[in-house]
């Protein structure tokens, strides 16, 4: 049984006030004496209410709809008409059909992952049935694009990265989300493809004397917190995968690389950019890129057990990383393209991840949900705000190079067709829905608040008990 507050003051004038003519009310001065102000509406920028399950779900819907639309996997001839028979050799100049994102580049990884997490979470099998059909099409499809490179010397844009991948941007995330398919689901036969990833994720990367994972570009040695989601993560997986725990052993120990040359200790986040030797190391905050990082720490806290010797460190970061994020949180609920600098525009992709990594840190027990749970909610109603009824997302910042002044980043383009922010988006949702299901938020004098217990409360909250339940009293 729940229990109400009775709040005798504001509940009597309240009554007065609403029994008053409509000639009385409009003459007569609203202050403290005649309505209890503390109950005026604050005009909020963006949605502010108690979260309905329903309504993420069509959000992610809404979402899905649009990128399921937009990325058929079938392959056309070179005037763009469907090739149906795909058991014969492909005619010269087949392509695979040119979505309006591409289903091989990392950002489509980053989908894959996210809709497989969004179908554990919601109990829906289209999300995974999506990703089981687009990267089952590219492995059967891989062979027939190789012998057509091999006979007529000439790559298709998107099948090169599937076939001859050359990089950690197209090997790492598309690694992980086929690994994390094939042990979805043990009847494909996706290894191939696996494999060939893999080698490249192993190979490709340079890297510094402590393992620490940096490029060539744009000056010798430099080092990009992006490399830390392109690479970790999927050592990560690949351990569970080959179930070979020194994988994960080597993936915090560049980790904890990555922490020495890019964690801002006095300043709770990370740069963007390091260059070995340059002194002082330039620190831009670079909101995605920070993304990248949460969301790497996440991951890979998911696979390391307790008693992991690194496990501790990296939930450390991942917390004192949280902790500035809310204290930067715009009040419209978004993250600026720089942290730090409030005269930098609101990005939207970056808004997304930090959303998920919040509310899945909750989820887990790494965050306490009275102190974050308000600050994921406000990320995820701001997001919502950029989402178009077509399912569009807007203000999604680019790619974005590694910069050494804060015109470069302030400028940088957005796009609803920058693919970056449609996973994290659908990620946000997913464990947002998760969220308000395993915590109890309240909307108490117009302020969004979780508890830990439910408070069994069906008015606004003016005290609770030693059992943390609402209790009757006098106001």
């Amino acid at each position: 049984m729940k229990i109400s507050v009775i709040a005798t003051s504001v509940l009597a004038s309240v009554a007065l006030f609403s029994c008053s003519t409509p000639e009385k009310q409009a003459k007569e001065e609203i202050n403290d004496s005649t309505s209890p102000l503390h109950l005026l509406q604050p005009d909020y920028s963006m949605p502010y209410a108690k979260l309905e399950s329903d309504s993420i779900r069509a959000t992610i819907d809404r979402i899905f709809n649009y990128i399921s639309s937009v990325t058929p996997a079938k392959v056309v001839d070179s005037l763009g008409n469907e090739i149906t028979d795909l058991s014969s050799p492909l005619p010269e100049g087949a392509k695979l059909n040119q979505g309006t994102y591409r289903l091989t580049s990392y950002e489509w990884g980053v989908m894959y992952d996210a809709l497989l997490e969004a179908s554990q979470l919601l109990g829906d099998s289209k999300y995974q049935d999506y990703v089981t059909d687009r990267i089952s099409f590219l492995s059967k499809m891989a062979p027939a694009f190789s012998e057509l490179a091999e006979r007529t010397g000439k790559h298709d844009g998107q099948m090169r990265q599937v076939i001859n991948p050359r990089n950690l941007d197209d090997a790492g995330s598309m690694c992980g989300a086929f690994m994390r398919t094939q042990m979805a689901d043990p009847t494909l036969k996706l290894q191939p493809e696996i494999e060939r990833y893999w080698q490249v994720c192993e190979t490709a990367p340079i890297h510094l004397a402590d393992g620490t994972i940096a490029r060539n570009r744009p000056y010798l040695n430099s080092v990009w917190l992006d490399d830390m989601f392109m690479g970790l993560p999927t050592m990560a997986v690949r351990s569970a995968y080959e179930k070979n725990p020194k994988l994960l052993d080597d993936a915090a120990s560049i980790a904890e690389g990555f922490f020495k040359r890019m964690w801002v200790p006095e300043k709770g986040f990370f740069r963007h950019g390091y260059v070995e030797g340059v002194t002082p190391q330039p620190t831009f905050p670079w909101a995605r890129a920070n993304g990248w990082a949460i969301l790497t720490m996440s991951q890979l806290l998911d696979f390391m057990p307790e008693n992991h010797p690194k496990r501790q460190l990296i939930l450390d970061t991942f917390r004192a990383h949280a902790k500035t994020l809310a204290e930067l949180q715009s009040k419209n609920g978004f993250w600026h393209q720089l942290l730090d600098r409030n005269d930098t525009f609101e990005e939207t992709s970056a808004t997304a991840i930090f959303t998920y990594c919040l509310a899945h840190g909750i989820n887990q027990g790494w965050l306490d949900a009275r102190a974050f749970g308000p600050t994921a909610q406000l990320g995820w109603e701001a997001l919502t705000t950029k989402i178009t009824p077509e399912g569009e997302i807007e203000d999604i910042v680019v790619g974005t190079g590694m910069g050494f002044d804060p015109a470069y980043y302030s400028f940088r383009p957005v796009s609803t067709k920058a693919a970056h922010g449609y996973g994290p988006a659908i990620w946000a949702g997913a464990e947002m829905a998760k969220l308000i299901e395993s915590s109890h938020p309240y909307q108490n004098d117009s302020a969004i608040l979780y508890y830990n217990v439910d408070p069994e409360a069906e008015t606004p909250i003016f005290s609770l008990d030693e059992n943390q339940k609402a209790q009757n009293v006098l106001h």
